[in-house]
């Protein structure tokens, strides 16, 4: 299977997001993970615009999906799809709307926006793929660290932790606008229920690439990014 594409698209990104028009109360969500979606889509995932209906593709899950316009820049940057889909977003008849949706644009996994949603549809995708005896494909989820005050999530993290979901990776892009927190921090909350965590700058290409590649047998595999506060 042809996996991830090499180019680095830091150059293209900028203009790419600029292109992207009518969502600017969004733009911090969106700044928030360019970084974490640039490594994913130029160093880790198995995933190309041929291999997106390949049973044995990496999935991306964005459960962070109301400000997705870094995530449709790097599809763009990535020939998922058209450039020139980024000049009409949430247009009468554009494919990308304020929410993603699966069945609009290539490369999508899940229709997302309605925060908490995520990581449970990634433990069931990760599940699935155990039962159909794929073992190759990993599945990624983005998170916010708000979003985790959503109780929806404790299910997810408890159960992945207790069945071994080793071929799952979350990241929380951690931006100090959760409500409630954690004592002991985002990874404490993870681990207690039998993952692993690695916590780095949410900036550091270096450092998210190793801590996303560092998962460990029988576990599910945590990456906390953190980046400066939302304010």
């Amino acid at each position: 299977m042809t996996t991830t594409l090499p180019t680095d698209t830091g150059s293209r990104l900028p203009g790419l997001i600029r292109r992207l028009t009518g969502d600017e109360k969004h733009a911090p969500s969106a700044h928030s993970t360019i970084d974490v979606l640039q490594v994913l889509y130029d160093r880790v995932l198995r995933v190309t615009p041929d291999t997106v209906d390949d049973p044995d593709r990496d999935r991306f899950l964005l459960s962070k999906g109301h400000g997705p316009a870094a995530y449709y820049a790097v599809l763009a940057a990535h020939g998922f799809i058209p450039d020139a889909w980024l000049d009409d977003l949430a247009g009468p008849h554009s494919r990308l709307g304020h929410h993603p949706d699966r069945l609009l644009v290539p490369g999508v996994e899940i229709g997302s926006g309605s925060l908490g949603h995520g990581l449970g549809l990634a433990v069931g995708t990760a599940l699935g793929l155990r039962a159909q005896g794929l073992h190759t494909p990993r599945v990624y989820v983005l998170l916010g660290d708000a979003e985790l005050d959503e109780g929806s999530n404790h299910e997810a993290i408890a159960y992945a932790g207790a069945t071994g979901l080793d071929r799952l990776t979350a990241i929380v892009v951690d931006n100090s606008s959760a409500t409630h927190g954690w004592s002991g921090g985002i990874a404490s909350r993870f681990t207690v229920n039998g993952w692993t965590a690695d916590t780095v700058d949410g900036r550091d290409h270096t450092a998210l690439y190793r801590a996303l590649t560092g998962h460990r047998p029988q576990r599910p595999h945590l990456v906390v990014a953190r980046i400066e506060s939302k304010g």
